[in-house]
């Protein structure tokens, strides 16, 4: 019985220009290979040949973009229109990141390299999202939109002022607590992908290792719903943390407002 390989980190396939190529970063150019095809097949159809006669990947794309765009409307309102590309770049490439790595062959085909413990195996291709580092970039770009809309809608200082408020200890003490909530989103984000997509994959791996006919099956169905459900949590809390950070402190400043006005009619 060959030996089963199961590796946390990503494997280096090539070098190039002193550049680290791993099998991860591999599989994340494929997928964004598929993206981009999609994008100029479904871009590329004039619009009376859409009317006359509709391809199937046109009508399930539109099927698609339909549904995610009213369940996105649901929870960013009006700011759908501004939101959508960015959340729904998020999940195609996070669904099809989940998919790519339970295609057979992903995983399994690669080579042996000589290192001082022996001939090992390297696969030639892993699921992106079962790299924490790709995990951890996706988290960094979600949180750091968050930031962004979060200045631009309340102005630097009034951002500043949502962290660091020294006029009231407890409204000090609380800023210290957002600020730190603010991290701990990127650990939530990288490691949630990362730990359900990597866990995932070695269960299938030990599974087709152990018995590899008809019993994995199962698991593999399992996966694919998981890989949806990550891909739509991960969106989901993204759009959820923009929209909160664009109004909770706009709603402060508005009873801020109201408390002053009620302060100057009863002459306080």
């Amino acid at each position: 019985m060959g030996k089963l390989h199961i590796s946390v980190a990503p494997e280096i396939i090539a070098n190039i220009a002193g550049l680290n190529i791993t099998n991860s970063l591999l599989t994340s150019l494929i997928v964004m290979g598929i993206l981009i095809l999609l994008a100029f097949k479904t871009a590329s159809q004039k619009p009376e040949t859409v009317k006359e006669r509709k391809s199937m990947l046109y009508m399930a794309l539109e099927m698609i973009i339909e549904g995610f765009y009213n369940f996105i409307k649901n929870i960013a309102g009006d700011r759908v229109e501004k939101l959508f590309p960015l959340l729904f770049t998020f999940f195609l490439y996070i669904i099809i990141g989940n998919w790519i790595g339970l295609v057979p062959g992903v995983g399994s085909v690669g080579f042996y390299k000589a290192t001082e413990h022996g001939r090992e195996f390297i696969p030639l291709f892993r699921g992106p999202n079962a790299d924490l580092n790709t995990t951890l970039a996706l988290a960094l770009i979600s949180v750091g939109f968050t930031q962004y809309v979060s200045i631009k809608s309340h102005g630097f200082k009034g951002y500043i002022a949502r962290f660091i408020n020294i006029k009231n200890p407890i409204n000090f003490f609380v800023g210290i607590l957002e600020l730190s909530s603010e991290f701990s989103k990127v650990l939530s984000f990288s490691f949630r992908l990362f730990g359900n997509i990597f866990a995932g994959e070695v269960l299938l791996a030990v599974m087709v290792f152990l018995i590899p006919i008809l019993v994995p099956v199962p698991f593999l169905f399992l996966e694919v719903f998981v890989g949806f459900i990550q891909a739509l949590v991960f969106t989901m809390l993204t759009a959820i943390f923009i929209v909160v950070a664009s109004e909770v402190h706009h709603e402060s400043e508005n009873s801020n407002q109201k408390s002053i006005k009620l302060g100057g009619e009863v002459g306080i």
